[in-house]
């Protein structure tokens, strides 16, 4: 399978929106649209009017159709709005997805390559959050990220809160 990865702008917020409902797992909770992503209140935030000045994304698209397949994205938030609320305002969030049939085929490492090397020019270090049952967390631990912490999830389960520094 082949892909190219471009830079994120404006016109692909509703791509965002879809990668958001996978990059959150709402299908483990009964969710069958997009549409609970974007009234998720913990949710919005990752997505809602992209574009901002600070914004950083990548999508992948499939190369024969041009449709596309996955996105990784870093959005910075100041005070109260931050997963973690120690952490310097200067620091970015990263989310990511991939379309369920193109997982595990290398499209979220090279997304997350893309993007931590544009982070690395603006950013001292980037944070995330994940599951701590989730497969990706391993791509992370090989892309240099570390654990600094564990929350409890909007679901009640345990995640593990990650830091790269750039």
């Amino acid at each position: 399978m082949r892909y190219t990865i471009r830079p994120a702008n404006k016109d692909d917020e509703a791509f965002l929106w879809k990668m958001l409902y996978y990059a959150a797992h709402m299908e483990e909770e009964g969710e069958t649209s997009l549409h609970a992503a974007k009234h998720n209140p913990g949710l919005v935030k990752y997505v809602q009017e992209w574009g901002r000045e600070s914004d950083r994304g990548y999508l992948a698209l499939n190369s024969a159709s041009l449709r596309p397949i996955g996105a990784a994205w870093i959005r910075l938030f100041v005070g109260q709005e931050k997963m973690v609320s120690s952490l310097d305002d200067g620091v970015p969030e990263l989310a990511i997805a991939v379309l369920p049939e193109y997982v595990g085929k290398g499209v979220g490492t090279q997304l997350l390559t893309h993007l931590l090397a544009a982070a690395k020019k603006r950013y001292s270090s980037v944070v995330l959050s994940v599951r701590m049952t989730n497969p990706a967390r391993r791509l992370y631990e090989r892309q240099g990220f570390v654990v600094i912490g564990t929350t409890s999830n909007r679901v009640g389960t345990e995640s593990v809160i990650m830091r790269k520094d750039l």
